[in-house]
């Protein structure tokens, strides 16, 4: 192990807070020990409790520490050798028999840009299958066709996290930023303490939405037809940019026409939200100069996530805030590497880059660097949950990677019995998951501390996590089983075990694309403090809008597919320090807090000012219109249930879960539900509830609140078991993004004795 200090990133969120790890010193077993990393401009040293206690992970007494195989329905220790052949072999009988679309490869968004990178390569050059997805796809995929359609480019945030407390108003949708990011919520305290204001729009009303001026608590599954509400007001009372909107946009007559018929009183019936409320919000969001409209999972987790995000661009283009300082439209990516994890290759419609996988200049650029023949690459595959769905039938083997679909899917109870029913499961992971538990052969890998690799935050900031401690005995990478697997398969070339020779090759790979990475390097990122992409490496090339150093806007236009949860936990973020001051804001401008290397392209911390990234370089309105929800509450089923995180767990909880301070902080799930509804139902606090839906049935504690509206109620997604409560929600699926309605369904509840 190191002796010296070791400046990295934490595990969890796309924040990717700054830590530093020096060795254990306190004899309590921990490997490592994290310490404040204040040179990082993101969280200037502020941790929530999932980042302080990571390294608990570390220990061998709560991870996997040798492969298993399953023998007479038992999982058993094997050796490396016994279980790589095994998933040769499985594999190979699979294509031979079925074809190579019958090996399926399922990925994760926490996977590192070099691990996500590879597996999209093996997946297409070593299996030749076309069915790889992620669980990125139940992030932010909506957001990200969204974007797309309107900017030409999806990158979560087109600014940096520091400009948030620079403008006058931030309207923020659907995100418990104190619960899933605590350090991010100092952001928005300076906002206000600079005089600007935030309206926070959330069914219930949580620790964030008590942070705002104004919180707006709509029915769940009408965000489209709030956003569409307010836009009618800012034409009805004057309050759009017409002089921008000629210059800089095109679309808005239709988009304007949509929004017209979403009257006040008309959306007050939809949303539950009155309409001096709306008429405040616009008030709040038009008064400055400048703001902001950020989205997360509320109001895109939803069969129609890429019309509402795309209604809330459309509010933003309509007053001219793209592409002007301190303001504009982003969303707040979840996973850990949720942003680089969509843009090199391990999502079904795409190539390294955030290229698309049906072009065909971008098969030609990609196969040239991996050294095939374009013909031989397969087309777009399934999306996540298709492909889930698929398993058993047209899919009978399956490699997952840092993924636990067993609690994270929508239906999840459908898709436990859809990895029951596959010929041949194979799951790499730290730890033994719900899902690893199902598998034939389980690969225990290296983590965070124990292995190098980069990742891409939430602003688009590539940055470069160190090892800091030597992985146990017997632990082996992703990029090695990949490696291995790809040599038994008869691919002896082209997939190196070593991170920073992948991703120089991913540099080249990514040239030219949406999200060009040519110009960053391992050593200018152990100097800097991340570098924003598009960064190509000739500094000639003009990445101003995120447009021409980054490719055409045909190579990541009509997102059919798009690409996460939110989520590091533990303490509010009381002791968050201050924002690093904005730096200039030119089109390109070097990251902030960094210094680069010089002749370097700097980077681009802020998108769009001089253009959008689309063919005429203006950005698109979208016409949209309201629609119910997939599926509406009736008198079998009069409620509905909306889903979401808690401070101190994360995802699927298969790591946090195995945290003795996470655990006892949120041990179990709950329902939480109104005092009305409550009484009417005789549910006592603390007492089993059962949520009924169509697709099952889960129980957990009642919660009682009035913190949430009266015909909603909520359950955290954590759990296994009987709380699970991805047992109910519903599969229906966003006909762009092919994103889940996670975020509502229609359920009954039920005492339990």
């Amino acid at each position: 192990m190191q002796t010296s200090v070791t400046p990295t990133h934490c595990p969890y969120c796309a924040l990717q807070c700054g830590m530093n790890l020096t060795p254990a010193s306190d004899g309590s077993g921990s490997v490592v020990d994290v310490t404040e990393r204040s040179d990082f401009p993101v969280n200037r040293g502020a941790l929530c409790g999932k980042g302080r206690t990571a390294p608990a992970l570390l220990s061998s007494q709560v991870r996997l520490t040798s492969p298993l195989i399953r023998s007479d329905g038992v999982l058993r220790p094997a050796t490396w050798d016994e279980a790589l052949d095994r998933i040769a072999e499985e594999l190979s009988r699979t294509r031979t028999e079925h074809g190579p679309d019958a090996c399926g490869v399922f990925g994760g968004g926490g996977l590192t840009n070099e691990k996500a990178y590879t597996l999209g390569k093996f997946a297409r050059v070593v299996l030749g299958t076309s069915q790889i997805d992620y669980n990125g796809r139940f992030c932010m995929s909506s957001a990200a066709a969204g974007g797309i359609k309107a900017f030409g480019l999806d990158r979560g945030l087109p600014f940096p996290l520091e400009d948030i407390p620079k403008t006058g108003c931030v309207i923020l949708v659907g995100s418990n930023l104190a619960e899933t990011m605590p350090p991010a919520l100092r952001y928005f305290t300076e906002l206000k303490e600079n005089g600007g204001k935030l309206v926070v729009i959330d069914p219930r009303r949580t620790r964030t939405a008590e942070q705002a001026d104004l919180h707006l608590a709509p029915r769940p599954g009408t965000d489209l037809a709030l956003a569409l509400g307010l836009l009618h007001l800012v034409v009805a009372e004057g309050h759009t940019d017409e002089a921008y909107i000629q210059e800089r946009t095109s679309g808005w007559e239709e988009a304007r026409a949509a929004a017209m018929a979403h009257w006040p009183e008309y959306v007050e019936r939809i949303t539950g939200v009155s309409v001096p409320q709306l008429r405040e919000t616009v008030r709040l969001f038009c008064e400055p100069e400048s703001a902001m409209v950020l989205t997360a999972r509320g109001p895109e987790q939803h069969s129609k996530g890429t019309d509402t995000v795309g209604a809330w661009i459309n509010l933003c283009l309509a007053t001219g805030r793209p592409g002007r300082p301190f303001s504009g439209y982003g969303c707040l990516t979840g996973q850990g590497n949720g942003q680089g994890g969509r843009e090199h290759g391990q999502k079904a419609d795409q190539l390294p880059g955030y290229r698309k996988l049906d072009d065909p200049a971008a098969r030609r650029h990609v196969a040239e660097v991996w050294g095939v023949d374009p013909d031989s690459l397969p087309g777009p595959g399934r999306s996540a949950y298709e492909l889930l769905d698929a398993m058993g039938t047209d899919i009978r083997a399956l490699l997952l990677m840092a993924s636990n679909p067993v609690v994270s899917a929508p239906r999840a109870a459908h898709i436990e019995e859809r990895l029951k029913s596959l010929d041949f499961l194979a799951v790499a992971d730290v730890v033994l998951s719900e899902t690893a538990e199902l598998a034939d052969v389980v690969l225990p890998v290296t983590q965070w501390a124990e292995e190098s690799g980069t990742t891409t935050n939430l602003e688009g900031r590539v940055l470069l996590r160190k090892q800091a401690i030597t992985p146990p005995e017997g632990i082996r990478s992703d990029l090695h089983v990949m490696h291995e697997l790809a040599a038994r398969l008869g691919v002896e070339k082209g997939f190196p075990t070593d991170p920073e020779e992948v991703f120089e090759e991913l540099r080249r790979a990514s040239a030219g694309g949406p999200a060009d990475y040519s110009g960053i390097t391992y050593r200018r990122l152990a100097e800097e403090n991340g570098v924003f992409w598009p960064c190509p490496a000739d500094d000639s090339a003009d990445g101003s809008a995120g447009g021409s150093a980054g490719g055409s806007a045909e190579d990541c236009e009509d997102a059919t597919f798009d690409g996460l949860p939110d989520d590091p936990a533990g303490d509010a973020a009381d002791d968050v320090v201050a924002a690093t001051p904005a730096g200039p804001s030119p089109a390109r401008n070097s990251a902030p807090g960094g210094v680069q290397e010089p002749g370097a392209h700097p980077g681009t911390p802020r998108l769009f000012l001089d253009r959008f990234h689309t063919p005429d370089g203006r950005a698109r309105f979208v016409a949209v219109s309201h629609r119910p929800l997939a599926e509406e509450p009736d008198d079998e089923y009069p409620v509905l249930l909306t889903t979401g995180r808690v401070v101190s767990q994360y995802q699927s909880g298969a790591q946090t879960r195995r945290v003795d301070e996470l655990n006892a902080a949120a041990p179990s799930s709950f329902v939480e539900l109104h005092p009305r509804l409550a009484e009417r139902l005789g549910a006592v606090e603390g007492e089993p509830l059962a949520v009924v839906s169509r697709r099952g049935r889960a129980v957990a504690p009642a919660r009682i609140t009035t913190s949430i509206r009266p015909d909603t109620v909520f359950m955290p997604f954590h759990w296994p078991g009987e709380g699970r409560a991805n047992t109910l929600t519903n599969p229906a699926l966003d006909p762009t993004s092919r994103m889940p309605e996670f975020k509502a369904c229609a359920v009954r509840l039920e005492r339990v004795d």
